[in-house]
Parts: structure tokens; sequence; C-alpha cells
């Protein structure tokens, strides 16, 4: 069986990756994909499925800090997290947002915002636990059957044509 590499894949590092892995199993429902310790138990390499899209994971050196850790000895780390917007992360789509969001805030998730709504779907942020921070969205049915964007074009295109269909479909 081929395993899957979609074409842009997030690669994440912290601290004791083999405690992030089961954690974001246990707390986001990702799934296990692959595992590598080096000797001395360190995560070299770690891959994890959420959908159809990869995280990889690893502990780069012992000296890495993650963002939480990092935080409380650098300034502007602290000011630029003061708000709950995901400066750098991920965003992953899920099927239920709420349900995931019980899971995660249940699991030990620093939630950053609460379960929000607009027209393309609804959405909760959240910190793993060592700070990194995520979004995990829900789409609206409109956009989940919309077929895939044409990725090819350029952002600002796209944002006219997103404001243009809900000018459209306003009654």
């Amino acid at each position: 069986m081929t395993t899957y590499y979609p074409d842009v894949i997030p690669m994440i590092a912290y601290e004791d990756g083999p405690k992030a892995m089961d954690w974001l199993s246990s707390a986001f429902g990702f799934k296990e994909r692959a595992r590598i310790l080096d000797k001395d138990g360190r995560l070299s390499h770690g891959e994890m499925q959420a959908g159809d899209g990869v995280i990889m994971v690893a502990t780069p050196t012992p000296d890495y800090q993650a963002p939480r850790h990092h935080r409380e000895a650098c300034e502007p780390a602290q000011k630029w997290s003061t708000v709950p917007y995901i400066v750098d992360g991920v965003l992953v789509y899920v099927d239920d947002v709420d349900t995931h969001f019980a899971r995660a805030k249940q699991r030990g998730a620093v939630v950053l915002t609460g379960i929000e709504a607009d027209q393309y779907g609804k959405r909760y942020r959240a910190e793993d636990i060592e700070g990194h921070r995520w979004m995990f969205m829900q789409r609206t049915d409109r956009i989940a059957q919309r077929s895939k964007v044409d990725l090819g074009e350029p952002a600002a295109d796209l944002i006219k044509r997103e404001r243009a269909l809900r000018e459209d479909s306003s009654p």
C-alpha cells in the first residue's frame, strides 16, 4: 500500500515529541502514521494524519524551546501571544467542530476562542500542550459542497469572487 503525502505538510517541533504525539491523538483526534525514535528516545520523525492532511513532528535538539516555554523568557513573544489569533499555526478542517472543541477542551487544550460562526463556517482556536496554535474549522454546507478552488488564481481574485458569491446569495 502506498503512503499518501499531500502537496503541503506542516512540520512542527516539540520539546517532547512522543508525549506531543500521544496528546495530539488524544485531544485533537489525529491518527499516528509513523514514530521513529533515536537511541535516546528522542522523536527524530513522527507523522500524524488529520483528515486528508499530514503533520510531521519531531524534537530537533535537546535545546529546542516550544512556544509556551519560549514565551516565559521572551517579552516580544509574550506580547504577540496576547491575541487569540493563529500567528504561526495550522488550520485543520473537521466534520463536527462542536464535538472536536469539547474533546480538545476536556483533554487540556488551552482554548483561545470559543466556537465562532460566520459565512465560512464554525471555528475555534486553541493551543496544544507546548503552546503551538491551531484553528479547527467546520465548513458551511455551501463551502463544503463547492469543488476545489483553482489555487492558481491570485488570492485577491479569489477574495473578490467570494465576495461576489456572498452578494449574489444575499436576500
